[in-house]
């Protein structure tokens, strides 16, 4: 079994994927905040060695904040993970640096491959490409994994977040032009693991639940799970709901490396909502 360094490991997908690899039978640091900070290089040089793989599920994530604090978001997302990268590099580990679909224009209506030109709209995808490239660029022996739309059990979440204004309004409106696919943090982290486990080629991945949805669909799935009328639902458009970072409008990540390298990709996102649903929706 291999040594694990999960950076992040109290954030959301931190916690399952530790909880994963400690059910698979592997070994696991949990690094976080203040005991661990990415923007230390001597202290990330410290904490990563002896361990064989490197994960990087820290990031700055507040996507509209982000726009008027580009700097620190880049801090986090691109310098931190370099420093994270190097590392793993020194210690002779591989890693995994968890990014997003925000790194893509969002303007097509056909999933995009690993290997689509990179143009993100808005200062969170920016800084989080500056990240893939530099990790790729420090670690070679590593896999870039992009994911969208997570939700768990332990952290802030759109179902849960409609799960609430299911019992505190008559009526929900939701964005119905942007479409992504939902993604469990428990089927994301089995994903990991399998992924290196299998010693899958070093790249670009894609692991996101399958299928593609509108956030006004998913606010109607999540209704259903709740046993509530999904018709309280109402849909609207990303101009009737405006914020301060650009949302892409379709950006949806194709999963065809899976299948290349012999492996399952990530279930389809309904049923993993429903999987989910005892504990992400528990009130």
């Amino acid at each position: 079994m291999a040594r694990w360094f999960v950076a992040g490991a109290a954030g959301m997908l931190g916690q399952d994927l530790g909880e994963v690899l400690e059910a698979a039978g592997h070994t696991v640091t949990r690094a976080d905040l203040p005991g661990l900070d990415i923007l230390d290089p001597l202290r990330c040089m410290e904490q990563v060695a002896g361990h064989d793989v490197v994960v990087n599920s820290a990031a700055y994530t507040a996507v509209d904040a982000a726009e008027t604090d580009e700097a620190r978001a880049f801090a986090v997302n691109a310098v931190g993970a370099a420093n994270l990268a190097r590392a793993a590099r020194v210690a002779g580990a591989a890693m995994v640096q968890l990014s997003t679909d925000y790194v893509v224009a969002g303007e097509g209506r056909q999933p995009y491959d690993a290997h689509a030109p990179v143009a993100p709209a808005c200062a969170y995808g920016r800084t989080k490409a500056a990240g893939e490239w530099a990790v790729r660029a420090e670690c070679p022996r590593s896999w870039v994994v992009r994911t969208a739309w997570l939700y768990g059990a332990r952290g802030r979440s759109f179902p849960a977040t409609m799960r609430r204004l299911a019992g505190e309004r008559e009526r929900v409106a939701v964005v119905a032009d942007q479409v992504g696919q939902p993604t469990w943090t428990v089927d994301l982290a089995e994903g990991i693991v399998r992924l290196v486990d299998a010693a899958a080629p070093f790249g670009i991945w894609h692991a996101t639940g399958a299928g593609e949805c509108s956030w006004f669909e998913l606010a109607r799935a999540v209704f259903e799970e709740l046993g509530l009328d999904p018709e309280r639902v109402d849909p609207v458009a990303t101009q009737d709901y405006p914020l301060p970072a650009p949302r892409p409008a379709y950006s949806v990540l194709a999963h065809d490396m899976w299948a290349a390298a012999g492996l399952d990709p990530l279930p389809h996102w309904r049923d993993a909502l429903h999987r989910a649903a005892p504990t992400v929706l528990a009130r």
